[in-house]
């Protein structure tokens, strides 16, 4: 069906009868009809999700057009296939983000998503063109009192530098609805005006619940307390929710050699869970 073994005969895998089999029987969602696309792909490359032996493998498409057609499907929707590691790795090279691609393909029953048939390749389409190029154009927003983010387009969410505490971190929240944006930035606002207070209160709860396990991984250095703790907290990133909820990201300060210091917390209740992780 995917015809990647007749490309790469050399390579060729014994898996591949048993990828052509899972391929059929995940194909069985998909109409039976193989259509000539041209299609641009979103900011992210393709990724995977484990799916048994082989990769669910998928990208974004923000915009279609079958290629004998002039009608363009200006939707985004998932193309899907299943990939061993050999194809994945292939597919990530082959197909990079903002890019217009050219495959074979079928339309799920539900119209929901579209199923790669064959390896993809570049296309072009000057209305298409015209498509990527208004996608990859900045998008800012100006907010009263917080200032101008970006949209960062891969995780789909609006960030900016902001002062806080005369330090310079990231503020970032979701790409929605205005008003849930806007309910949003009403938390940023409400940290902001009692930052000094914030800032403390965030530090003491990871303070409260790391320290310990900081002088776990010492091995051997001086004790820390939670004031050295919380004196080496580094504060990198803030992130807020419609529904008042925060997130604080710090670096660590070498206590976790290297690896992040995740706060949250809401409004309300104030901070309620820590955890080292990355």
């Amino acid at each position: 069906m995917f015809g990647f073994g007749k490309k790469e005969k050399k390579d060729k895998k014994r898996t591949e009868p048993e990828l052509d089999a899972e391929l059929k029987a995940f194909a069985a969602d998909y109409e039976p009809e193989e259509l000539d696309i041209l299609a641009v792909t979103g900011p992210v490359g393709f990724g995977g999700v484990k799916r048994g032996s082989f990769w669910q493998a998928s990208i974004g498409l923000t915009a279609w057009m079958e290629e004998d057609s002039p009608d363009i499907h200006q939707e985004e929707i998932p193309l899907f296939t299943l990939a061993d590691n050999s194809l994945l790795d292939f597919l990530r090279q082959r197909t990079p983000p903002d890019f217009i691609i050219k495959f074979q393909g079928r339309r799920e029953k539900n119209g929901k998503s579209m199923l790669l048939l064959n390896l993809p390749e570049p296309g072009f389409d000057p209305d298409l063109k015209a498509i990527l190029e208004a996608q990859k154009q900045s998008v800012t927003l100006e907010v009263d009192g917080l200032g101008l983010f970006t949209l960062n387009r891969r995780v789909r969410w609006f960030e900016a530098e902001i002062d806080w505490c005369g330090a310079s971190v990231q503020l970032d929240f979701d790409q929605g609805e205005p008003e849930e944006m806007a309910k949003a930035q009403e938390v940023a606002r409400t940290l902001l005006a009692d930052a000094e207070n914030w800032d403390r209160r965030v530090r003491e709860y990871a303070a409260g619940e790391l320290t310990s396990l900081a002088n776990d991984w010492a091995e051997g250095e001086e004790e820390l307390t939670p004031e050295d703790f919380m004196a080496r907290m580094e504060l990198s990133a803030i992130q807020v929710e419609p529904d008042g909820e925060f997130e604080f990201w710090f670096e660590d300060g070498e206590m976790f050699y290297g690896h992040s210091i995740h706060v949250m917390g809401n409004l309300t209740d104030g901070p309620d869970w820590a955890q080292m992780e990355g």
